[in-house]
């Protein structure tokens, strides 16, 4: 699909236009200070509320930093938790904050610390001066598809006082009692719920409708405070309830996009064009770690305008090249696998092992000695405790679908750029996929003895054989096992792998400490510690 160019525009006078963003955050500190700095070098301003249950250093460190802009106020800040109303309050106690410090805002923007800006202050500012609306996503609650899976209208008629991802059993406890005792609840009167994204961009007048509002309705702010995610439902339906809909524009202008599991797609340093070219004002979700893509994102919305290519086919082309791993060619080399790769600056260190007690007391020492974070048999164990990303953690299958950005999403929770995981040597397809990514992938196999009994135990557990199979078939079958364990050596040998080392327990101790030294990159003393682990290679 052809592009169409928009002009520079310079001379057109958009100077009566002031953005006051509304900024939800929690972590980072730096890129929250570099976001705030750059949204308002142009003029604008910012509410920032920092949750308080996060690191309350890191928010000294962001009002210390921020100190001497005028153009940055910060909200009383609460405790927040997904799927809760305190993001809504969070929300209402920015917008209050903004809404007393700066009489000069026109408008107030919904942001997230992933979100940046994808065009020019001069390029926004003319664009929202160019059309009198509010901009936000407010779909029929009822009668959309908005909603493609899970709860709907059990969100509003029943009471929620727990959070569904930390108090799992008490929310659905509460919820079933609830229906069995036919406690529903009626919507307030004269209401009409809606339903669509949090990031929205609505104008001063309509702001402060709202919070007339529910200073007048005592029932609406009560009723949603005990919904199942308030934040997609409280500004959408009131805007809908107090704004004409010919002053409405239903849809959200940051752009994002959201993969097979319901999960937010990332950003990396590569995707600068692709995120320029979209009929949007802001992208999210932005890595963390694309500090590269962050500082030309914050020096492009403080400089001048430029010519943009707006083509709006980042969506069409997201869905055509992942649903090419779906047609065959899992593997192929294109565009959007490489683009969400694990990530250049990252270290990826995978320990190979086929008995993984053994890997795992390596994995503990050195998560402990090194303090580096790691995770254990991620693709072959299906207990394994891993962080929460979203469900695509939940099972082994959708772990393998998309492991690149599976193991990326890990990296991001974990906060870190060196990152530890164990690996069954019968799943080489996965240590081919993590060698063709850029970032720095080390492998140690971990070689070790196994008796005819430990071999039996491995046939029966692989399913192999069973528990009822006879000693003479288990006797037979201990040959073909070792040959095949062999093998699953010798094919991760053969790959020519580059930073494969290799331990085993018929090696002296000096052998497999400067093994250890090279794969973690550390001195030999504490090699050598890591080395000695007690009971290293015991079964």
């Amino acid at each position: 699909m052809g592009g169409r160019k928009q002009g520079s525009g310079k001379g057109y006078a958009a100077r009566m236009i002031k953005i006051a963003y509304i900024l939800l955050c929690h972590k980072d500190p730096d890129s929250i200070v570099l976001q705030a700095n750059g949204l308002t070098a142009s003029g604008d301003f910012i509410a920032i509320h920092f949750d308080a249950s996060a690191s309350a250093a890191e928010y000294q460190q962001i009002k210390d930093a921020l100190a001497d802009n005028p153009n940055v106020t910060f909200a009383k800040n609460v405790k927040c938790g997904w799927g809760e109303w305190s993001l809504v309050q969070a929300s209402l106690n920015a917008i209050v904050a903004a809404e007393q410090a700066f009489p000069t805002a026109t408008h107030f923007y919904m942001v997230s610390g992933d979100c940046m800006a994808i065009k020019p202050a001069s390029y926004a500012h003319r664009f929202l001066e160019e059309r009198n609306k509010d901009f936000i996503e407010c779909e029929d609650f009822f009668g959309s598809e908005w909603i493609k899976v899970g709860m709907k209208e059990e969100r509003l008629i029943y009471r929620h006082w727990f959070n569904e991802r930390s108090q799992k059993n008490l929310f659905y406890t509460s919820m079933n009692i609830q229906r069995k005792l036919g406690l529903r609840r009626d919507i307030p009167k004269n209401i009409e719920m809606r339903i669509g994204s949090q990031w929205w961009c609505l104008r001063r007048k309509t702001v402060e409708s709202i919070l007339e509002f529910i200073k007048q309705r005592k029932d609406v702010v009560p009723f949603f405070k005990t919904t199942w995610i308030p934040d997609e439902s409280f500004f959408q339906t009131l805007v809908c309830h107090l704004v004409p809909t010919e002053e409405i524009d239903p849809r959200t202008l940051t752009f994002l996009m959201f993969s097979d599991y319901g999960m937010p797609v990332t950003f990396f340093n590569d995707h600068y064009e692709l995120l320029l070219s979209q009929e949007h004002l802001f992208a999210r979700k932005i890595s963390a770690h694309a500090t590269e893509l962050k500082e030309r994102l914050s020096q492009l919305y403080s400089g001048p305008d430029i010519d943009l290519n707006i083509t709006n086919e980042g969506r069409r082309l997201y869905n055509y090249l992942t649903k090419r791993g779906r047609h065959g060619r899992r593997y192929a080399r294109r565009f959007w696998e490489k683009e969400a790769s694990i990530g250049r600056e990252r270290e990826l260190l995978i320990l190979v092992c086929k008995k993984w007690h053994v890997a795992k007391r390596l994995l503990d020492a050195v998560t402990k000695q090194q303090n580096i974070k790691g995770v254990a048999y991620l693709f072959d164990e299906s207990d394994t405790q891993l962080p929460n990303v979203g469900g695509i953690e939940k099972t082994i299958e959708k772990r393998g679908r998309h492991r690149r950005s599976f193991v990326r999403m890990i990296f991001e929770d974990l906060t870190t750029d060196r990152l530890i995981i164990c690996l069954d040597p019968g799943n080489i397809e996965v240590l081919d996929d993590f060698y063709g990514d850029r970032a720095t992938v080390k492998t140690l196999e971990i070689s070790c003895s196994f008796t005819n009994d430990y071999i039996r135990g491995h046939a029966i557990r692989s399913g192999i054989a069973n528990e009822n199979s006879s000693e003479d078939a288990l006797a037979r079958l201990v040959p073909t096992v070792r040959q095949d364990l062999a093998f699953e050596s010798d094919r991760i040998r053969d790959r020519n792998f580059p930073h494969l080392y290799s331990i085993s327990d018929k090696n002296k101790p000096e052998e497999n400490m400067m093994q250890i030294s090279a794969f973690l990159d550390v001195g030999e003393e504490k090699a050598r510690q890591i080395a000695e682990t007690p009971y290293l290679f015991s079964d």
